[in-house]
């Protein structure tokens, strides 16, 4: 999780304390570091496996890119004059718009189905949906986020996803390890850091760096990654990754951690092009620490990417934590109606009903791995499926992006260039031919789902989410 400033019109110079130190750590090698400022940012773009294969995307994409070697599901966009973010394959959750060498932290974390993970700093999400994406809905995915407004971006990144394996949580390491030590699989620490690697994407994050602001940021990554460790199972994997190259925040917080908590030892990545590996000379004057080269950072001048930092630690094996007890919610009569009445009136293919639960006004699927989250703050404890509203239920959009075509009783579907897709996706009414019936209808884009709307005669109302509707 690094800064998220928007682009400034004119790019600050890099600071001086940052070019020194580059300087000095690259030796001969900085003129080219230097050199990568003068060219622009790469663009990345993941594919979501869970609605389709990287050959179909390919067969449909409208943008100029080209695969990434050794990461099938992503693509280095060509630069262009489109706009990605704004196409109706973006608003379907078709693809993430995300940087290359960030896209290496989950192929290293390596995620398979019916694993459980936990990314403890998820926000606003590009890691978390390449997780679900390979977990593939078998397993979980405890998404976590501290920051109260960028859970929300996270949440809403995840919903247009579609994952149905999800728990969305509000809460400190700390708190969410004496609820659940010793759970999870695999634990990613996408720390909070000094953004260096953001320097030529967002120029404007050149203006908030300080070395004071970096030195304060390696304690709390120290912090946060101490607390993160009672969460890993005993054999269970921890990544430590930041999008920054100073070695306090990097080798030296692994060095701090390793002197601190007993039971775990970097372990070596798979090598791939462009990895280049740790620096214990950079932290330790004798290199007292020679498993700190096991570590991989990724610079902008040695391939595509900005620029990351990445760590694999496995905790030493022993006995397993006790399991944490099933998630259990009450399901009320009035509400168990309302849903079956949807489902037999709009769905073909409904969600497990055994695991459909009430929170407040709201319905959702819970993960069958969830367990119990009493006490801790959790933002969604599963797939959203709609909300009670005076006696009558009305689907979230979330459940419109989790489900295929086929799944939905009556579907509008629009080719992508039509015109009816942008007046959908701005929020307007649709009118449409006679001969259906009345009732919510799952709006498609090539035969992917963008949202719901309500038939009425000749009519579709438009329920696309405000906040989300484009101008």
């Amino acid at each position: 999780m690094c800064p998220t400033a928007a682009p400034s019109p004119t790019p600050p110079p890099l600071p001086k304390p940052f070019l020194a130190r580059m300087a000095t750590l690259l030796a001969g090698a900085f003129p080219a570091f230097l050199a990568s400022y003068d060219q622009p940012a790469t663009a990345g773009l993941r594919v979501n496996s869970l609605k389709l294969s990287p050959a179909q995307w390919a067969a449909i994409s409208p943008f100029g890119q080209t695969s990434l070697p050794g990461l099938p599901e992503g693509f280095l966009l060509v630069e262009d004059e489109t706009r990605p973010g704004k196409h109706p394959y973006f608003a379907a959750g078709l693809y993430y718009l995300q940087d290359p060498s960030a896209m290496m932290v989950t192929a290293l974390l390596d995620p398979r189905p019916g694993e459980i993970i936990l990314d403890l700093a998820a926000a606003p999400g590009g890691k978390a949906t390449h997780i679900a994406a390979r977990l593939q809905n078998q397993g979980l995915l405890v998404a976590n986020e501290i920051h109260p407004q960028r859970v929300w971006a996270l949440a809403q990144n995840l919903e247009r996803w579609g994952a149905t394996n999800v728990a969305i949580t509000h809460e400190t390491p700390e708190r969410l390890a004496g609820r659940w030590p010793g759970f999870f699989d695999k634990v990613l620490v996408d720390a909070p850091c000094s953004g260096e690697g953001m320097f030529r994407k967002l120029p404007a994050a050149r203006a908030e760096w300080s070395p004071e602001i970096a030195a304060g940021c390696a304690l709390r990554q120290h912090a946060i990654l101490q607390a993160a460790a009672p969460l890993v199972r005993p054999g269970g994997v921890l990544i430590y990754a930041t999008c920054t190259f100073n070695p306090a925040e990097n080798e030296g917080v692994l060095a701090r951690f390793l002197a601190a908590v007993p039971g775990f030892a970097l372990e070596a990545v798979e090598a791939r092009p462009g990895f280049a590996p740790g620096r214990p000379d950079w932290v330790t004057p004798d290199a007292a620490l020679p498993a700190l080269s096991q570590a991989v950072r990724l610079w902008p001048h040695e391939g595509p990417g900005e620029g990351h930092f990445i760590a694999c630690l496995r905790r030493q094996p022993g006995p397993p934590a006790p399991r944490p007890g099933a998630a259990t919610r009450p399901f009320p009569r009035p509400a168990g109606t309302l849903w079956a009445d949807f489902c037999r009136t709009s769905l073909t293919t409904p969600p497990d009903s055994g695991r459909v639960t009430q929170v407040g006004g709201y319905l959702y699927e819970l993960p069958p791995d969830l367990p119990d989250w009493q006490g801790l703050r959790v933002i969604r404890p599963g797939r959203w499926l709609g909300e009670l509203k005076k006696q009558r239920f009305e689907p979230a959009h979330a459940l419109a992006l989790s489900l295929t075509a086929t799944q939905a009783r009556r579907v509008l579907n629009f080719p992508a260039g039509e015109a009816a897709v942008r007046a959908y996706l701005r929020g307007e009414a649709l009118p449409i031919p006679a001969g259906g019936d009345d009732g919510w209808t799952l709006v498609t884009v090539d035969g992917f789902p963008l949202g719901w709307g309500k038939r009425v005669d000749h009519l579709l109302k438009n329920h696309y989410p405000k906040g989300l509707r484009q101008p």
